[in-house]
Parts: structure tokens; sequence; C-alpha cells
């Protein structure tokens, strides 16, 4: 299985099914495209998923149609101000016996599943939303002195209204962290809003087919893995993180004009899992450059944080990462091409 050749065959075969998945989601969802994509690379490489838009756009309707094309246990969380984290991971109740005794006994709460929709996030408040960081990074739950593993498969697929609105709650940075892609969802263009109504004031309603289970995403994930990244390659997705933290080595001027915080190396783990993704689906078992730019805005976007300047001014952490994406050059002098 090591050979060029069966590497070949995985990724078409890999190319093939996620198409499947695609057109399927696509027979629900109406454009969004570059949204479907993203919320499938956060499935392939085992990521969680973090989805921003007004109310209305198809944010939790994508999510739920994926969950109907994978073979995979779904539950969902309606995030409101009055949740409490044990609404979310359950707790201990007590129970009598047959034999007329009290003891306590786990109830397993929402997050007990594979698929996870985390509806309105930012609704509850940083207490609640805290209650998610264990599964989200450890896939584990810790109740009263005990670990609970989650089946695996396990994702977290998160909507959450922009943070102007009101009643909303900003979602702490170690949170934001844990989300693998951080997705805006814009406003549907004038043909397929015209294709939406059509589809859902007919009385039509199409159920999309499972066509995946949990077994064949982690086969999945361990080929994406496998892709190659060359030296001078992960120099630069480097450099583009690196360039990120203000008045460091590789900072840009717009980085130390507008960031307080840069990103995380986890950043750069998100930037190269995502790319090799994009390899595969270009027919391509080595990441580009071209990748790596793809993949940059929704890879760091939540994981810089911007100063006050940046705020007052308007300025948006996609502006700042566009123009890092503009000044940092492919090559670098102390890296040689393999």
């Amino acid at each position: 299985m090591s050979s060029t050749e069966s590497i070949e065959q995985r990724a078409q075969e890999f190319a093939a099914r996620y198409k499947e998945v695609r057109e399927e989601i696509g027979r629900v969802i109406v454009g969004h495209n570059d949204i479907v994509h993203g919320v499938l690379t956060c499935l392939f490489v085992g990521g969680h998923c973090l989805l921003e838009g007004v109310p209305g756009l198809g944010k939790t309707l994508l999510v739920r149609t994926l969950a109907q094309t994978l073979d995979l246990d779904f539950s969902r969380i309606q995030f409101t101000p009055d949740l409490m984290p044990a609404d979310i991971l359950g707790t201990n109740m007590v129970v009598e016996t047959p034999e007329g005794k009290r003891t306590f006994e786990f109830q397993k709460g929402p997050i007990f599943t594979q698929i996870c929709l985390a509806d309105e996030i930012n609704r509850a408040t940083p207490k609640t939303q805290s209650a998610m960081l264990e599964a989200m990074q450890e896939h584990s739950v810790s109740i009263a002195g005990k670990v609970f593993k989650l089946k695996e498969p396990f994702f977290v697929m998160a909507t959450q209204n922009p943070l102007e609105q009101e009643g909303t709650y900003p979602l702490p940075e170690a949170q934001l962290d844990r989300f693998f892609f951080k997705l805006v969802v814009g406003y549907s263009s004038r043909k397929d809003l015209t294709e939406i109504i059509d589809r859902t004031t007919r009385g039509v309603t199409i159920d999309p087919k499972k066509v995946m289970d949990g077994t064949e995403i982690v086969k999945w994930q361990k080929l994406i893995r496998e892709v190659i990244i060359a030296p001078h390659v992960q120099d630069y997705l480097v450099r583009l993180t690196l360039a990120t933290h203000p008045e460091g080595e590789f900072s840009v001027e717009a980085a130390n004009k507008f960031l307080r915080w840069g990103s995380s190396p986890r950043g750069a783990q998100t930037i190269t899992l995502a790319a090799k993704v994009r390899a595969l689906l270009s027919g391509r078992y080595n990441v580009s450059f071209e990748d790596i730019r793809s993949v940059f805005l929704p890879s760091l976007r939540h994981r810089v944080i911007l100063n006050f300047e940046a705020e007052a001014e308007g300025i948006e952490p996609d502006q700042v990462l566009k123009e890092i994406v503009k000044k940092v050059p492919e090559k670098s002098d102390d890296v040689k091409v393999a």
C-alpha cells in the first residue's frame, strides 16, 4: 500500500467519494460552494468548524444535511443564555435500584454523539461555552472524577451570529483556537436565491441519502496525512504564520499596526492539513504554494486578535491576513528547494 500506484488509486477514490458527499449536500443546499467545501475539509481532517453569519442563511440546514449524508450519530444543542454546562455534558442523577437502594448514575448529555451541532453557540455564557473545551480537544468528558471517551469520529459544527447583534457573548480565545476553520457565510446571489425560493415554497422535500460511515471517514483522515509537503513549501506556511506575530522576525507592517496577538502553532497545523486536502482534490500528492494560500484565511481569521487601532478603524482580520499573503514571498534564501 506504500507504492505510488496505490497512493494514486486511493487519492482518486477519495476524490470520487468526496464528490459523492458534496453532490448529495448540493441536492439540499443551494450555492455556498466555498462554505460547503470548508465544512467537508474539517470533516475529513477531523477538525471542528465554526460558521458565522446572520440568521436565515442556511447554516443550521447545512450541518443537518451533512449529518444526514453520513451514517453517524447526530445531536443538536440550541445554545441560550440560560443553558448550563450540565445541559451539554450530562449529570449524575439519583436512581433507585430494584433492591430499593439509591445510587448515583451518570446520564449522558447531547455532547455524547459523533456530529454535534452547537447552534448559535455565542448566545450562551462563556461558562457554558467552556464546557465544550475538553470534548473538542480531548474527545472526552470528565465528570465527578471519571473520564468518558467520546465515540470516534467526533465533530463539533457550531454556528454563531455576528457579535454586534444583541444577546451574544464572544467566544473565549482558547475555544476559538480549537475550531479548525471559521467560515463566514454570506448572502445568496440573485440566481441562488431564486433557486432557494423555487425549492422551498412548492411543498417539495428532499431527503439526502447516506453515502459514508465513520470507518470510511477515519480511513480518509489517515490518507490525507500521507500527502507530502516539501520543506520549501512548509517553510512558506511557517513564515506566513509567523508574519501574524506583531513585532516578530517575519512580521509585516499590517500585523505590527493592527494585530495584538498572532496565530498559535495550531494555526500552522490547520493550514498544513487543509492544504493537503486541496492537493488531493486537485489530483496531486504534494502540497503547492497555492494550496497554502487558498486555506490561509479560514485557518487563521479566528486565531489573530485585533488591537484597539484596528477596531477603531473598522479593520477586519481578513484584511490584515490578505496583506500578509501579499507581502510574504514564496521563496526564502535559507531554504533549498527539494
